[in-house]
Formats: C-alpha cells, sequence, structure tokens
C-alpha cells in the first residue's frame, strides 16, 4: 500500500525554493522514496514559483495536485494554491502571508513559523531557507547527519563560518520540527540507500556520455539547455567537446559535421529552437548522417508558455525537413528510460545513418527522480564505421539498404558527400533513375528501423479488457494511477518509441474492449499516427494543455469517468 505525503513550497522566483529542494531531496532519499517537480513563471525574480516534493514508501514519479503541508515564504506565495488544499492541509507560514477566510472555506490548519526570526538567531536572516530544510527534516524524523551533510557540500566553497552557522540554523528547524504534533506515518526503508536523486536532464546526460558522446554544438533554449550545462560540467572527465553555436541551424550542422569526422554528437533545443533546425534535418537524410537531437518540449507555437510543459511536438519531428528519408524518435518516461534510451539513440544513429530524436518535455527534464543503480551495456558504444578501401563508394547500393560509412583519413577511400542527388561514390547526378535507387535505398532502411523496434512497456494484469495507452512523461502519473485502481481488468501501455510504429502495437490494442489514450496536447498526435500507420482508430481520447503535467487526480478521475 503506497503511502504518501506531498509538500510544496511557495515563494518568488530568487528565493532559494531549488536549493532547499536540492538539500531536502539530498536528505530524505536515505530514508524514503522522494520525487520533486518544480512549477516556475518565466521571470528572473519575483512572481510566485512552487516545489512539489512527494516522500513515500514506494517509488512515485508523479505530480498530486492535493498538497498535505504547505510552506509559504512570502506575503504573495498563496494567491494560485487556494484549490490545491482541503481540510487535511496544514499550512506553515507568517500569520501575513494569508487570510483567515481562506482557512474558514478550506478548513485548513494554520500553524504560524517565523522563518526570519528563527533565522535571525542562527545569525542571519539569509539562512531561512537552511531553517525551513532542519524544519521539514524534523517533522520526517530524518538523521541530523543526512542534513548536515548536504549542507557542507552545498557551501563547501564557503567559509567554515557560514557553513557552521547553515548547520546551527539546521538543527533549530530541525528541533521545532521534531516536536510538532503532527505525525509522519510513512513507513521508511533501507532499499534506497544505494539510490541517487538525479534530475531527468542528468537521465539524457547520462545516456548521452554511456552512448559515446564525445561532442555537443548547441544554442541555449529552455527547457534543452540543462544537457548543454550538464555536458559542458563533464567536459573535461569525459573528453567531451562543447561548442555553443549562434544559432540552431549552425549547431544541427556542427553536429552533423562532427559525425562525418567520427565523432558522437548531440545537440539539444526546444520545440522553437527545433524548427530553425529543420534545413539540416534534410541534410543528413541525404547525406545519411548520423545525428541524435535532444528536443525538451515546451508549449507553443511561439514562444508560448516557455517555462511550462507539452507534448504537442511529436508531428514536428515525424514530418521535420523536406523530403522523405527514415527517422526515428525515442520518447523517456521513466528515469530510467533517460539514460537507457538516451545511451540506444547513438547507436541507433550510427547503425542506421539516420536522425534519431529523444523527444523529452520540460516536466521531465526539471523534475527529480530516485534512481538505482543501473547495469549499462557496452554494445551501444559499438562503431559501425568501416575503413575505406580505393575503390569505397559511401552510397553503395546494397541488399539491406545500409552502405559502409567511412571517414575521412581512415583508409585510401574518398570520402564523398553532397546535399544534391548522388550516385554511389556521392557525386552530383541528375539521373532519373539513379534519383529512384537513391530515394528507395534510403526509404528501405524504415524496414530495417523496425526490426530493433523497443517494445512498449505493458504494466498491469496480461488479461486486461481496458486499456490505456501514453508516451513520454505521463508514465509515471499513469502508472501509479493504474496500480491503485480497483480496475482488475485495467492495464497500461506505454510506447517508448513513437516513431516509426511496429505492428506489434496492434495486439494490444487488439485484445482490449475498451482504449483510451492519454496525451499532454490537443490534437492527441499519437493517437493520429496510430491511426495513419497502423489502422487502429482510438476514439477515447483523454488531452490537457495548459502547460501543467497530469495529476493523480486527474488520471483517477478520468478512468472512473472513462472506463
Amino acid at each position: 500500500m503506497l503511502q504518501s505525503l506531498t509538500f510544496v513550497l511557495s515563494g518568488q522566483a530568487g528565493q532559494g525554493l531549488a536549493t532547499i529542494e536540492k538539500l531536502l531531496s539530498q536528505a530524505i532519499k536515505n530514508d524514503y522514496y522522494v520525487f520533486s517537480t518544480p512549477e516556475v513563471m518565466s521571470r528572473v525574480r519575483g512572481g510566485n514559483n512552487t516545489v512539489e516534493i512527494r516522500v513515500a514508501s514506494q517509488p512515485v514519479d508523479a505530480y498530486k495536485h492535493t498538497i498535505d503541508i504547505l510552506f509559504l515564504l512570502n506575503d504573495h506565495s498563496f494567491y494560485r494554491l487556494h484549490d490545491r488544499i482541503n481540510e487535511n492541509t496544514v499550512i506553515f507560514g507568517e500569520k501575513d502571508f494569508i487570510e483567515e477566510d481562506v482557512l474558514n472555506t478550506t478548513g485548513a490548519t494554520f500553524s504560524e513559523l517565523k522563518l526570519e526570526d528563527l533565522a535571525s538567531d542562527a545569525g542571519s536572516t539569509l539562512y531561512s531557507n537552511t531553517v525551513l530544510f532542519g524544519f521539514i527534516s524534523g517533522l520526517l524524523d530524518l538523521d541530523t547527519k543526512n542534513g548536515e551533510d548536504p549542507i557542507r557540500k552545498n557551501f563547501e566553497s564557503k567559509s567554515d563560518k557560514i557553513i557552521e552557522n547553515n548547520i546551527k540554523a539546521f538543527h533549530k528547524g530541525y528541533e521545532l520540527g521534531k516536536a510538532y504534533d503532527r505525525k509522519i506515518t510513512i513507513e521508511k526503508t533501507d532499499i534506497i540507500k544505494s539510490h541517487r536523486i538525479i534530475s531527468g536532464t542528468e537521465a539524457v546526460g547520462i545516456g548521452a556520455l554511456a552512448g559515446g558522446v564525445n561532442y555537443i554544438a548547441s544554442y541555449p533554449m529552455s527547457p534543452g539547455t540543462g544537457l548543454l550545462q550538464y555536458l559542458a560540467d563533464k567536459g573535461n572527465d569525459f573528453g567531451v567537446i562543447v561548442e555553443q553555436a549562434e544559432d540552431e541551424i549552425a549547431a544541427l550542422n556542427m553536429g552533423i559535421g562532427a559525425w562525418y569526422a567520427g565523432a558522437r554528437s548531440i545537440v539539444t533545443t526546444s520545440g522553437g529552437g527545433f524548427a530553425l533546425m529543420e534545413e539540416a534535418v534534410s541534410l543528413a537524410g541525404i547525406i545519411e548522417s548520423p545525428c541524435v537531437i535532444h528536443i525538451a518540449q515546451r508549449p507553443g507555437p511561439g514562444t508560448g508558455l516557455p517555462t511550462r510543459t507539452e507534448q504537442a511536438d511529436l508531428n514536428l519531428v515525424v514530418y521535420a525537413g523536406h523530403g522523405e528519408f527514415p527517422r526515428i524518435v525515442l520518447a523517456p518516461g521513466s528515469i530510467n528510460d533517460g539514460v537507457l534510451l538516451t545511451q540506444r539513440a547513438f547507436y541507433l544513429a550510427d547503425k542506421y545513418q539516420v536522425p534519431v530524436f529523444v523527444l523529452t518535455d520540460q516536466f521531465y527534464v526539471d523534475s527529480n527522480f530516485s534512481i538505482e543503480p543501473l547495469e549499462l551495456s557496452d554494445q551501444y558504444l559499438e562503431s559501425h564505421i568501416v575503413e575505406s578501401d580505393e575503390d569505397y563508394l559511401r552510397y553503395k547500393v546494397t541488399e539491406n539498404g545500409l552502405s559502409p560509412r567511412s571517414i575521412p583519413g581512415y583508409g585510401k577511400g574518398l570520402v564523398k558527400i553532397d546535399s544534391d542527388e548522388h550516385d554511389e561514390r556521392g557525386s552530383i547526378t541528375e539521373d532519373f533513375n539513379v534519383r529512384v535507387t537513391m530515394n528507395e535505398k534510403r526509404l528501405s532502411k524504415q524496414d530495417l528501423i523496425l526490426q530493433e523496434y523497443i517494445e512498449p512497456e505493458l504494466i498491469g494484469p496480461k488479461d486486461y479488457k481496458k486499456l490505456i495507452i501514453s508516451w513520454g512523461s505521463t508514465y509515471g502519473v499513469i502508472k501509479e494511477a493504474v496500480q491503485s485502481t480497483d480496475h482488475e481488468d485495467l492495464a497500461y501501455l506505454h510506447l517508448k518509441e513513437v516513431y516509426p510504429l511496429h505492428e506489434s502495437i496492434t495486439k494490444y490494442i487488439d485484445q482490449a474492449d475498451d482504449v483510451a489514450i492519454f496525451e499532454i496536447n490537443a490534437t492527441s498526435q499519437l493517437a493520429n499516427l496510430i491511426k495513419l500507420h497502423l489502422d487502429r482508430d482510438i476514439k477515447t481520447r483523454i488531452n490537457k494543455y495548459n502547460g501543467t503535467p497530469f495529476s493523480i487526480e486527474e488520471i483517477d478521475a478520468n478512468i472512473k469517468e472513462v472506463f
């Protein structure tokens, strides 16, 4: 039976919510499963931001709408949260931060907590966040050592005095939290002591390193920029060259050039940035160059909601570029997927000489998950580059459509490529018969790619009669809802490779009497692809597109309504 508690901290940009989230996650992970996700406005200072931290007895990867314990950090940190509290919610903060009629109408409990006064006693109001960190640690009855260690690590570049004062502030908060009369009934576990807390961005970054990445070129655009920063931080340790390009099309052209020279490169962006890369995607298509592109989706069109989440760029990547050529689209759902699918993306790009997309979104990359140790296979580091001979044909017509790919300087042959249609040597041609041969050669790789299709994950009974389908970051919330539902004949199918789609998916759909698909977009883009490519029309389509992820409560309500 899942036991969980949802904490929400509400304040303004620049108030240190990310620091508290980091410290708490590191401290909590020794005793409980933990998941956290921020919700931020598009501004550097001010506004109202929140961070949700879920503490649980079992793995949780999902956003919950209802708040159990709320901490208000300023006088305008409550105005967007009214509908998330109820009679079971406990609110902490200063009296001026909340109106009395709110408590009367919701039935919530209010407890005054003067963080600045407590921090001043420890040496400075700057330690307010550390006091709060201590208070929550006390509520959860965490070992004080698990709170002190993250403080020392986080402030290791500061003076000993600052570290000592922060530890003092932590203990002030801890004693108050420990003494609070609300008892936490979540069971502790030793299983997770070997787990780490990482973000979706870090999962994709680890997967890239495991896939042999040694070059990244990108132009910053949130929420994709985190991967550029992560690989830049790891550059010296893993031999990754990092290039901040002047714009997005330059970034992808640099990435393609790196593959041509024998590197394994990646670019990272968001939908708006990727729109500027499309010409380069077509270049990769005709020269049959590998490339790996990470796109962290956010709502559009235009600038849209730059700090929120959506799954509305699936069509963009499936149809990006002019002309016809194969590509692969992978969409991580779990934190493990971020590592394993990104690692595999490099292998697939190298082997099949096609663009491979790793499609995440803001919710996924900015959330923090508990991850267990993973065994990573070296098979995805296999290089498919061949040594050329004097008669080398870069675009040799072969039985399976794959031409031998060499790189300049590796062998005696000339590695010739061109963005015009070309013959087997890579020389420009306007021969109509050659055009047909080359176009069919490129397209024939689609069938070959499907031979290594990544099977979807089925959660629930194998003899199900009701089925939910989804992709990407909706994984955690639907998994939790399905595993806790009273419907014994309900299962959940999560697609990891969303393009191309394999015929085997139809067997899952055909088994069910009722099928519903959940997507964070307005037009059911995956459902439409399933209809187009697999001839299965999923009529029950649950869509959300206000910029926020599905919550546990929304999934539960929809399951009751649909099934």
